[in-house]
């Protein structure tokens, strides 16, 4: 089995949890730039973290035999803090760097008139660059988030297709599909989405357009969700061929609309050894300077 998470923080996780996600059938993933928990209070935080996504996190990952990819954004809740906003004007020149395969997340928090700018901005700035874009949808009032989501997206131009409206559920679900959007699922012990709940919306909705992660971050998550997936839909009687499709093939298309995955196995690695710790040093190419 092998699996691409589209959505995972590794910044927030441990060795130990990429020891188990290759071993588990990991062996791509994206990790999205997000809020940190604690607020940052200037731009300078921002480019120190987006330096770790583009050189540290994707180095350490090489070392466990995964390839390590990310997307670079505002993210929505710190979109409302007037300390945080001009890293606007810094995003272009992440968005042309190696491994960047996405503008995201962004979208909405609380929908107040900060994120409406910070979204239709991100939104132009993936027009410009040819990238696809990754939203979050809003953890209150969820369903009013995603209908707005949507009309922000038909109004920025936007191509539905180069766009996963994430964090779904059965609320949401059937106006994204409905839009031509990719639809994104997180599945995590206690909130947001379940495996068995997961599989009942692939067996009524199919599994077109779908992306399903893990989002393992600072709170209580897990990693092998993606996995656990998996192999909860064998067990409803989808195929091998149907699971490849959700967790594979899946995120490759929608990020290969970047032409920036890099998905052949790192050198070094056999499947049936452990991880090396030496084994995904490429040179100067995993840790190049994200700063330019």
């Amino acid at each position: 089995m092998r699996i691409f998470d589209p959505h995972i923080h590794m910044t927030s996780r441990t060795t130990n949890d990429y020891e188990a996600l290759y071993a588990s059938g990991v062996r791509a993933l994206v990790e999205p730039a997000f809020w940190l928990g604690q607020p940052r209070t200037n731009v300078g935080s921002f480019l120190d973290y987006f330096d770790s996504l583009l050189g540290w996190e994707r180095f350490r990952a090489a070392q466990f035999g995964i390839r390590h990819h990310a997307t670079i954004a505002l993210n929505p809740k710190e979109a409302n803090d007037p300390r945080c906003v001009p890293v606007l004007e810094e995003i272009p020149r992440y968005l042309v760097k190696e491994g960047v395969v996405a503008v995201g997340e962004i979208g909405y928090d609380s929908m107040t008139p900060a994120e409406d700018h910070a979204f239709s901005r991100q939104l132009e700035l993936a027009l410009e660059y040819s990238l696809p874009v990754m939203v979050h949808t809003p953890h209150r009032e969820k369903l009013a988030g995603t209908h707005r989501t949507l009309d922000v997206v038909r109004e920025s131009g936007i191509a539905p297709g180069m766009v996963v409206v994430d964090h779904l559920n059965e609320t949401n679900v059937e106006i994204v599909k409905d839009a031509g959007a990719w639809m994104g699922f997180s599945i995590y012990p206690d909130t947001k989405m379940d495996e068995q709940r997961m599989v009942a919306i692939l067996s009524r909705y199919g599994t077109e357009r779908v992306l399903v992660n893990s989002a393992a971050d600072w709170g209580r998550s897990d990693p092998l969700k993606t996995s656990s997936t998996a192999h909860a839909m064998l067990d409803a009687g989808f195929t091998a061929d149907d699971v490849d499709q959700v967790l594979w093939r899946n995120p490759v298309e929608f990020y290969g609309q970047s032409g920036q995955l890099i998905l052949d196995p790192i050198p070094g690695f056999h499947a049936a050894e452990p991880p090396n710790a030496t084994a995904g040093f490429e040179g100067n190419s995993v840790l190049r300077g994200a700063r330019a």
